[in-house]
């Protein structure tokens, strides 16, 4: 019997604390096909994490409030859970290329919804 996950589709964690930009970006990865979950904060995305091993991809956003800001909360995961894909968005400050870890991406706000789209999937249907 299949698991409830593969009936569902991969898992996207959506981390920003805006709650209309938070509910925009789970409409994209739903509308894209993927479940979503939902993080105010690093923190929060930090507990469920630490909770579930069915996320495929953290979609977060840079400024936050809390113990650490997205970028932090990128390099955590990229550190504690390196199967993780992470996409990680800012309209106020875009990270150097060096501050960003491995397969990481960044988009800038407002950013395509295409383009967001075609990354998700991308990093989420890869081997």
């Amino acid at each position: 019997m299949p698991s409830a996950v593969s009936l569902l589709g991969p898992i996207v964690l959506v981390v920003e604390d805006d709650a209309l930009l938070r509910l925009l970006a789970v409409d994209l990865v739903e509308s894209a096909g993927y479940q979503a979950i939902e993080a105010g904060s690093a923190d929060e995305a930090c507990g469920i994490l630490e909770h579930r091993a069915d996320i495929r991809l953290v979609f977060t956003d840079v400024d936050m409030p809390g113990s650490m800001d997205g970028l932090e909360l990128a390099v955590m995961i990229r550190d504690r859970w390196p199967p993780i894909e992470i996409i990680i968005t800012s309209g106020v400050r875009g990270p150097k290329d060096a501050d960003l870890p491995a397969r990481a991406r960044f988009f800038a706000k407002p950013y395509s919804a295409d383009h967001v789209t075609t990354a998700i999937r991308t990093l989420v249907e890869q081997p």
